[in-house]
């Protein structure tokens, strides 16, 4: 794999897969299943209400802890264990706690005399029934959720512990939280597939990556594609087809847990939301289409943020395989352009006695489209991404978003949603998307019940014209 920035993630087109927008030039508000959680009654205890935020960047990748207790209850705690190894295999961990050595730093106050700073207690060790939350770890890239079953040897490493799998409300307990966590683009790995993608970035700080760099909005990650695709055996050289264009966008991850319940969470959220736009065109006269639409992947991207939920870092893993999809009978030649913008919210909603739902709403405003479609044919091209969000390395969400230009012609029509039209001939122009995609089992990670089975998100296509027209009009 080949970094184009170290850990960049391209919720880019992560957005676009989540989505549920079109293309059009007036606002389209799509909505797959829209749920907002019903309000829950208070509950009088003594639940904590713990803040959402990013976790630090400098900070030692330390793990929270819940220790066990006699009622089999415990409070989530950030300690200075580390998890200095981890079998995924035999789910073997050590743990290891901070190497004892330094002179203590004094502390001073102002007209006193230097005193020994107090020496913090030692760390305790961890013991059966404790859960272990932790960032990535060795062995453990996206992370550690897992309760002590065995205690076993120390070693110069540290402790060595046998370990099972165990839900978030284990560690979370009664508590509650609820906040959203903007994504670093510079947090993204990216693997080109194609040649012509490049990646660019710009921070909340100032950093700024890539040759758009510099003209990006702070906070917002920009993949920009120019690559040939299948022409037509008997097109002439001047309709060869290429693809360009790009995608931008800022994410936000969204998460949400009320453990005030006592027996499991009453309610909980995972999902990804944000502000995106994208410009791209097609030209020339593509390779006919044999059964299905022609898939071109071009990038696949991954990233693994790591938000602070109070003391517990609970992983977040973003995965998107960006392509161009085109469906043609290889007797059109196509130039066509199309600039949406929008914003986006997708993900998986839990209420006691509901279960788990599904939630996708965006809306969108497209620009005018301008294009030309030479023979008669049909052409119809996508810029998409397949995605998914989940915990601790478990897909919780998938979804295929694909917003596309449709257009059928004969003999030779140009057209521009300004009302400025050429025709020499019937043709026709559409905007729309295509939406797929499913809510996992792994969501029973917040400890909800099993889902039964895998919920679709709803299949969706929306299509409206653009332009179009025939002789005499």
């Amino acid at each position: 794999m080949r970094k184009l920035a170290p850990r960049v993630l391209l919720p880019c087109l992560a957005a676009l897969a989540l989505t549920a927008t079109g293309c059009s030039s007036t606002g389209h508000t799509a909505a797959v299943d829209a749920v907002t959680p019903s309000p829950l009654a208070a509950v009088a205890d003594d639940t904590r209400r713990l803040d959402v935020t990013p976790a630090p960047q400098d900070a030692d990748a330390t793990a929270a802890v819940t220790r066990a207790d006699g009622a089999g209850k415990g409070t989530p705690a950030k300690t200075s264990l580390k998890v200095a190894s981890y079998d995924p295999t035999t789910r073997k961990a050590v743990i290891a706690t901070p190497a004892k050595g330094g002179t203590p730093r004094p502390s001073r106050t102002p007209g006193h005399s230097a005193t020994p700073a107090p020496t913090p207690a030692p760390e305790r060790p961890v013991a059966v029934g404790d859960v272990i939350a932790s960032a990535p770890a060795p062995g453990a890239p996206d992370g550690l959720l897992a309760k002590v079953t065995e205690v076993g040897a120390k070693t110069d490493r540290g402790t060595e512990v046998t370990t099972a799998a165990t839900p978030l409300s284990s560690v979370l307990g009664d508590d509650k939280a609820d906040g959203k966590v903007p994504v670093d683009p510079a947090s993204v790995t990216v693997e080109p597939l194609l040649k012509g993608v490049t990646l660019s970035w710009a921070k909340s700080q100032g950093a700024r990556f890539g040759p758009q760099g510099a003209t990006l909005p702070l906070g917002t990650l920009r993949l920009d594609l120019d690559a040939p695709i299948d022409t037509a055996p008997d097109a002439p050289v001047s309709a060869g087809a290429s693809v360009s264009g790009f995608v931008r966008l800022a994410p936000t991850v969204e998460f949400a847990y009320d453990g005030s319940g006592g027996s499991g969470p009453r309610s909980a959220f995972l999902g990804m939301s944000g502000d995106w736009s994208s410009q791209w065109s097609l030209k020339g006269r593509a390779a006919a289409s044999t059964g299905a639409p022609k898939r071109i992947p071009f990038a696949k991207l991954h990233s693994a943020p790591v938000i602070q939920v109070g003391p517990v870092p609970v992983v977040v893993n973003l995965d998107l395989t960006c392509y161009v999809q085109v469906e043609a009978d290889g007797r059109v030649t196509l130039d066509v352009r199309q600039d949406v913008r929008g914003d986006f919210r997708v993900g998986g909603s839990y209420a006691t006695g509901r279960g788990w739902t599904p939630v996708s709403t965006s809306n969108v405003h497209g620009s005018p489209v301008k294009a030309e479609v030479t023979a008669a044919g049909r052409v119809k091209g996508a810029l998409g991404a397949e995605a998914s969000v989940g915990l601790y390395g478990a897909v919780g969400v998938s979804a295929d978003f694909a917003p596309y230009l449709r257009g059928e012609a004969d003999v030779k029509a140009s057209a521009s949603t300004d009302g400025k039209t050429s025709v020499n001939g019937a043709w026709a122009l559409y905007g729309g998307f295509d939406l797929s995609g499913q809510l996992h089992l792994q969501l029973s990670l917040f400890g909800t019940p099993l889902l039964e089975r895998r919920i679709p998100l709803g299949a969706l296509n929306r299509e409206w014209p653009l332009a179009g027209g025939k002789p005499g009009r």
